[in-house]
């Protein structure tokens, strides 16, 4: 039976098989699936492992900052995947020989499967674990070391070669030599480590320090006391000490602490200022110490993991001989101890300064230098078109007022038969009474009386005389434009007077109708004067040709309580409809002779007074010319020239 259905299923798949093409295809497709599916296994396989051992536990400051740089500085990718694994001795609170042979199973049976391609290891402690134990764990894998001492390399009969990193160096007499000249009154140096085999080690280097400063200061060592016992001394201490302390990880009574924990201890209890090796130390109440930077070393060790995984071969590594100290400061405890600020290097890094104004409002301040340049070159620029406007507005009035000047020279011109014939007039009556006088004195009759009335005859045309005289003085003068308050029925009986003559000349009348009140305007008299003598020569134009009964100008002057006008109309021919919207513009112009510029003239002076000027046909046929101002602005300007 099992014959019979082997040999069904080999006649079935002989049937199932597709033509003989195809089946040439299938091995190769069923090759490339099979080598595409080990390609995926080599990659994986291909991912380097990098295992980090520490001294101590996972939450010392430490080891957080060595492992913070290490991390971001390590590079992982799809072609080149790295895989961090920790681990964690717990070397201050585990040892001996069984412990460590241990960790070594331990370690050695839970990466068998993983090796790792590169160890990394934190401080001296976990580099002694492994050289000591590197045969029985992976004796091939090279070593970067972090944050181990430069003297405890000094210690090492033969590091192997494919055992490096960049060593430290712990400054500590620099440190206490800041410490001593930012405290002059310091005369007692107090060195604090505690029970434990890192502590004691500690001790040693302290020790080796003593002899650089015992001129300067009282050396004291307060070692392996119990915390509540230190915490009292320290307190007892006064402000002619200094404490330098690189903390411990157990007391006298055997407790466990992490060195920033009695660090922190020491100075918040401490009645004189406390520095520190570590950097970890800052923020915990120590002023400060020269001190190496646990990140970099993390950094540093991270570069030396990529080169090797990028193929580098350890000789041709370029290393530092030792990682860079800084001077790290307190900003709080250089407030509190009273430090010159001044006296702070520039190189040190100050933390927790509060940041002036310029560092926490940077980008508000540029913005608001930025708006007040701008705001005050906007208002230079506002400052200059303003002066610039003025100057034009300056010599814009300049050019109107030698306009109407201009304009008035023209009139007078235009008028100088009739000026002529005004002041010929008074004159020939002047001479006809002096020779009526000569007669009479030459007659032997007293005649004084006749000569009385011939002498007051004569001052009288002298008087008629010197007034047309003034008048055209008054016209031709250049002045400055006046603001004063008259009453424009005064003007319009002037007028009527100075064109007396002109008006006689060429045959017609001029109706002059005052105003029953007073009708107050406050600006240039002789300006007002010279739009309304313009007004009735055009209107005088427009009926020249047209019979004696038309031959009449009408001048009114009205006040309203809201307007006062000036009104100057004609029984002409009009304004023909076409005209009437250009008739203002300068240069326009219906007569042969005209230049087009009385009427623009006139509009302006108005205008600079604050009225208007316009011109209409009224129903009854000929030309209206209508000039009025706001009755309250003449009354507000005329009250206020009067004050």
């Amino acid at each position: 039976m099992t014959t019979n259905l082997r040999r069904r299923s080999n006649s079935a798949m002989r049937t199932a098989l597709p033509p003989t093409p195809l089946r040439l295809v299938c091995p190769w497709v069923v090759a490339a699936a099979l080598a595409l599916v080990g390609l995926q296994a080599a990659s994986a396989a291909e991912t380097r492992n990098v295992l980090v051992l520490y001294a101590n536990s996972r939450l010392l400051p430490a080891n957080i900052k060595l492992d913070h740089g290490l991390r971001e500085t390590i590079r992982t990718s799809a072609d080149r995947p790295v895989a961090l694994f920790d681990e964690f001795l717990d070397v201050p609170r585990f040892g001996g020989q069984a412990y460590a042979r241990t960790v070594t199973t331990y370690l050695r049976d839970k990466y068998a499967t993983r090796p790792p391609a590169v160890i990394v290891v934190g401080n001296q402690e976990a580099l002694s674990f492994v050289l000591e134990n590197r045969a029985a764990l992976f004796p091939e894998v090279p070593v970067v070391f972090m944050s181990a001492p430069k003297s405890f390399l000094r210690s090492i009969p033969a590091l192997p070669a494919d055992v490096f990193g960049v060593p430290i160096k712990y400054d500590i007499s620099s440190t206490i030599d800041q410490a001593l000249r930012w405290h002059p009154r310091a005369r007692r140096l107090v060195f604090v480590t505690g029970t434990g085999v890192w502590d004691r080690g500690w001790e040693g280097w302290l020790q080796a320090e003593v002899p650089g400063f015992k001129d300067r200061a009282t050396v004291e060592f307060l070692a392996g006391m119990p915390t509540a016992a230190l915490l009292k001394r320290l307190g007892e201490l006064g402000g002619d000490s200094v404490v330098f302390t690189p903390g411990y990880f157990k007391d006298g009574d055997g407790r466990n602490f992490t060195p920033r924990e009695s660090a922190e201890a020491m100075a918040s209890a401490a009645t004189a200022p406390v520095y520190g090796p570590f950097d970890t130390f800052i923020g915990s109440g120590i002023v400060g110490g020269r001190m190496p930077n646990y990140a970099a070393m993390g950094r540093q060790a991270g570069e030396i993991v990529n080169a090797l995984l990028d193929g580098a071969a350890p000789a041709a590594l370029r290393l530092p001989e030792i990682m860079p100290t800084t001077l790290n400061v307190d900003w709080r405890q250089v407030r509190r101890w009273g430090i010159d600020e001044t006296a702070i290097p520039g190189d040190a890094i100050v933390h927790f300064r509060e940041p002036g104004l310029w560092e926490e409002h940077h980008n508000e301040l540029i913005a608001g230098a930025i708006v007040f340049l701008l705001q005050a070159a906007l208002i230079a620029w506002l400052l200059f078109e303003r002066r610039h406007r003025r100057l034009a507005e300056q010599a814009n009035q300049k050019q109107r007022f030698e306009l109407a000047h201009a304009s008035r020279l023209a009139v007078v011109g235009e008028l100088t038969g009739s000026i002529a014939h005004e002041i010929n007039q008074p004159l020939g009556a002047i001479l006809s009474n002096a020779d009526a006088a000569e007669l009479m004195l030459e007659s032997a009759a007293d005649r004084r009386g006749e000569l009385r009335e011939i002498l007051a005859d004569i001052r009288r045309d002298d008087l008629r005389a010197s007034e047309v005289i003034r008048r055209l003085r008054l016209l031709l003068t250049r002045h400055e434009a006046e603001r004063q308050a008259f009453d424009l029925n005064d003007v319009v009986i002037e007028m009527a007077t100075l064109l007396r003559s002109e008006v006689q000349r060429r045959g017609m009348s001029l109706d002059i109708q005052t105003a029953p009140t007073s009708a107050t305007l406050v600006g240039d008299r002789i300006q007002v004067q010279q739009v309304l003598i313009n007004l009735v020569l055009n209107a005088m134009d427009a009926v020249a040709d047209l019979p004696e009964n038309r031959r009449t100008i009408l001048v009114s002057v009205s006040s309203r309580a809201d307007a006062i006008a000036i009104a100057v109309s004609d029984r002409g021919h009009g304004i023909a409809p076409e005209y009437l919207p250009q008739i203002f513009d300068s240069f326009f112009t219906t007569k042969p002779q005209g230049m087009g510029l009385g009427l623009s003239i006139a509009r302006t002076i108005v205008e600079a007074h604050g009225g208007r000027l316009h011109a209409e046909n009224p129903p009854g046929g000929g030309a209206l010319f209508r000039i009025e101002w706001p009755a309250t602005d003449a009354k507000a300007k005329s009250s206020a020239e009067t004050e």
